[in-house]
């Protein structure tokens, strides 16, 4: 069961992405994930939503750049 919110969000790519490997840096932005595209992208904003308790405004998602400002953003909605 995943603790930390790197490991929750690791576990929503994962499973998005259908890719059990998938391992996530806070560097990592979509061109480095393969088959990260805009539907996958629409799938991880309602996983990451519900995992969390949040709404996004908008693409709002689209403008974090990496997986690290992803995480600051949710350490500070938590």
């Amino acid at each position: 069961m995943p603790v930390t919110l790197h490991e929750r969000l690791e576990e929503i790519f994962r499973t998005v992405l259908n890719d059990d490997q998938l391992s996530l840096s806070d560097d990592t932005s979509a061109s480095d994930v393969e088959g990260w595209d805009s539907v996958a992208h629409i799938n991880l904003m309602f996983s990451i939503e519900s995992e969390f308790g949040i709404q996004f405004a908008g693409n709002e998602l689209a403008e974090f750049k990496n997986v690290g400002e992803l995480k600051r953003y949710l350490e500070s909605r938590g």
